[in-house]
């Protein structure tokens, strides 16, 4: 879980920079679009559309945007096709990887991720070669700061709206939650005035490889960020376990 929570922090750091380039933009849109294919225009009804315009908001997403991605969608105005698959692999020091795909072109972007892999010392794998060390949870990050509720009310808070693990991890407070409560316990931060700096579905490691090594350590990160830049993908996970130290270092 470490790993998966440094991660998720250099993301989302690394995500307000794209977004003053439009990558981020383009990437939301990506997402709208194929849960709208999926699940229909409705919000209300479509759970995956619901969290996607949510993640758009919160990353300043113009609304016109929005609306075009959930009537390109729904198959209104310019036509997309876009298909949805997970590319898997290890990285250096045989820390998992686990890549959420959106292409108009498999072949293409198989040849560029497994270029990706292999000048930065990982290697592609074959599928489900690594899958099966993610589970899709919900995940919020709080971080410790003044005018939070107790350690123990915020766990009971947490507890009781259906949280399977809470923690404190590197000055933050971490709560794993089943996919389906994840809309619960958000209303119930929000109810209390409580703001989180991570809320999202997203794939947890079951265990993690700790790499403590600074130069094997600055290989994986290398690894992880040239991956989230190529267009194609969505999502990075990850099972790392690095030192706050050396990450700090790096």
């Amino acid at each position: 879980m470490a790993g998966h929570s440094k991660w998720a922090n250099v993301k989302h750091r690394k995500a307000r920079v794209d977004a003053q380039k439009g990558k981020v933009f383009t990437k939301l849109a990506r997402e709208i679009i194929v849960a709208a294919r999926e699940g229909g225009g409705d919000l209300n009804a479509n759970f995956r559309l619901r969290l996607a315009v949510q993640k758009a908001r919160e990353a300043n997403m113009p609304s016109d945007n929005i609306n075009r991605a959930i009537q390109k969608g729904c198959g209104e105005g310019e036509s997309v096709s876009l298909e949805q698959i997970s590319y898997e692999g290890y990285g250096p020091g045989g820390v998992a990887v686990l890549l959420e795909i959106m292409t108009d072109n498999r072949n293409r972007t198989a040849a560029e991720i497994r270029h990706i892999f292999s000048r930065r010392g990982g290697s592609m794998g074959e599928s489900g070669c690594v899958a099966w060390m993610f589970n899709r949870k919900g995940y919020f990050a709080i971080d410790k700061k003044e005018g939070l509720p107790s350690e123990d009310d915020l766990m009971s808070l947490a507890l009781e709206a259906g949280a399977e693990d809470f923690k404190e991890e590197d000055g933050s407070y971490i709560i794993i939650t089943p996919p389906e409560d994840f809309e619960t316990l958000k209303d119930k931060f929000t109810e209390q005035n409580i703001t989180f700096s991570t809320a999202e579905i997203t794939m947890v490691p079951v265990t993690t490889v700790p790499i403590e090594d600074p130069e094997e350590a600055g290989k994986v990160l290398n690894l992880l960020e040239a991956l989230e830049e190529h267009d194609d993908v969505q999502n990075v996970y990850a099972n790392f376990d690095i030192p706050e130290e050396i990450m700090q270092s790096l």
